[in-house]
């Protein structure tokens, strides 16, 4: 009788999940890049104004993270260094006045830190962004005392209204490296991206040629060198410190006048901030390249899928565009529908080769819905989550496969699993009839997860910081 009740027992605590392991093909998790830039400067995103306190700041951030997450983005371009100080703890720059009023004022709390922390609860990447060399974009912005133009002045040029470390000083360009690198080794973070400020922009007359020459007596050749120099040392240095560290850049859209043909813009990198970002490309200096194409797909002047086609033909990392979300009528271009946005989403994952994403300017668009983009974005482009692409050309280890057990509670599935060393963030599929589904990409921190209805089938995949998967676990009733 004893040994009856043991069964019994044995029966019970077994029995109780009613999903059992199965050798059944899973689909592979979808894949694409889903981002946003979240700018601190003017205070274009967050913090809604400087100076705030330290509470209102977090609430504002949390639900930008919030709204990223619902949407099923998977990473935020969250700006960190606007104008050579600091949206973090640093001993080599001063606060963000942005973020606190006053330049070299502490905000009481590590706004970086805390994004990490918010930002990876929710399953999305955190990608630190720079400016390399804008020091300070007008008079307006009072620098403190421990600013680089203060310390350093001799590495400051005046140009229009900025002020600008220059490029062709190695001190300069060793600091700014120094104050990356600093971010990557005492931060958790998942990518650091630079944006398009290598040089500040002209003014060009109608032919395209320059109505300010950048006061340092270098030629364009002499300053692509400086800045190819810069880009390469950036790439490589961070590569040794955190391999898994994404390294993405986003330059203006265009590379060279009248390139690709029908490109009728008389600004260009290339000739007037110094940007060879073909060369980058081609080089592979960057794990992703993201040029900023604003502009509508349109046949005539700076065509969308024009731009991107023949930025996809550049290279064989990742092309992830900039896409202005913004613009959604806009008084800078009157008329545009949010449908046009969702043509370019649709764009980027058609044109080209190589893994597919993109990123929208800027994340204050889609807080505010402009235009019912989000609308839009939810019912059909962004219906399932996705997985961060991988980066074979660092890794192609995968993690270990996790065991996991599934149970019916109520109607709904339950679905848990054991760590597995390595994994970043666990991924949960499922199949409902004959048709598998996306549902379900979060941290290496949630080991549960349940979902609506009984799945006849789940599976659960490990995927690292390289974005390599494991094989997955499946379970079948």
């Amino acid at each position: 009788m004893r040994f009856v009740f043991v069964f019994l027992l044995l029966f019970v605590s077994t029995g109780f999940s009613q999903y059992r392991p199965c050798a059944e093909k899973v689909p592979m998790f979808p894949r694409e890049f889903r981002a946003a830039w979240i700018a601190c400067v003017w205070n274009i995103d967050w913090p809604s104004s400087p100076g705030l306190s330290s509470s209102i700041q977090k609430a504002e951030l949390i639900k930008i993270l919030d709204k990223a997450a619902q949407l099923k983005l998977n990473a935020v371009i969250f700006q960190v260094r606007p104008n050579s100080d600091a949206v973090y703890r640093s001993s080599l720059e001063p606060w963000s006045s942005w973020i606190s009023g006053k330049m070299g004022k502490s905000p009481g709390y590590d706004p970086l830190q805390f994004c990490i922390e918010q930002a990876h609860a929710r399953g999305l990447e955190v990608h630190a962004w720079f400016n390399p060399f804008r020091a300070l974009p007008s008079e307006s912005v009072q620098p403190s005392s421990s600013h680089v133009t203060k310390k350093h002045p001799l590495w400051i040029k005046n140009f229009k209204t900025y002020k600008w470390l220059n490029p062709a000083n190695q001190a300069a360009r060793q600091h700014t490296l120094k104050v990356m690198l600093d971010v990557v080794r005492r931060y958790d973070i998942d990518g650091l991206h630079i944006d398009d400020y290598f040089y500040p922009y002209p003014d060009v007359n109608k032919d395209g040629t320059q109505k300010q020459r950048f006061p340092d007596g270098l030629s364009d050749t002499q300053r692509r060198q400086h800045i190819d120099t810069f880009v390469q040392s950036m790439y490589q240095s961070v590569k040794q410190l955190k391999p898994h560290v994404r390294v993405g850049i986003s330059p203006f859209g265009i590379w060279k006048p009248g390139v690709p043909a029908g490109i009728e813009a008389k600004l260009n990198a290339y000739s007037h901030i110094a940007a060879d970002s073909r060369k980058w490309l081609q080089q592979g200096w960057c794990d992703y390249l993201s040029p900023q194409l604003y502009w509508r797909d349109a046949p005539k002047k700076q065509s969308f899928s024009s731009l991107l086609n023949w930025w996809r033909q550049q290279g064989t990392r990742p092309v992830w565009p900039g896409i202005a979300t913004n613009r959604i009528n806009s008084d800078v271009d009157p008329g545009r529908p949010a449908s046009e946005i969702t043509h370019q989403v649709s764009l980027s994952r058609s044109i080209g080769r190589n893994w597919v994403g993109h990123i929208h300017w800027s994340m204050k668009s889609l807080m505010t819905n402009r235009g019912g983009v989000n609308d839009l974005l939810s019912k059909k482009y962004y219906a399932s989550p996705a997985l961060v692409p991988p980066m074979p050309w660092l890794s192609q280890t995968a993690p270990g496969t996790p065991t996991a057990q599934a149970k019916l509670v109520g109607g709904n599935a339950v679905i848990s699993w054991k760590p597995v060393p390595q994994a970043s963030r666990y991924l949960v599929q499922a199949r409902y009839g004959q048709h598998w589904y996306a549902m379900f990409a979060g941290s290496n921190k949630t080991l549960t997860v349940t979902l609506k209805g009984a799945p006849d089938a789940i599976a659960v995949t490990a995927a690292n910081r390289f974005g390599n998967t494991s094989h997955a676990y499946v379970l079948d009733k």
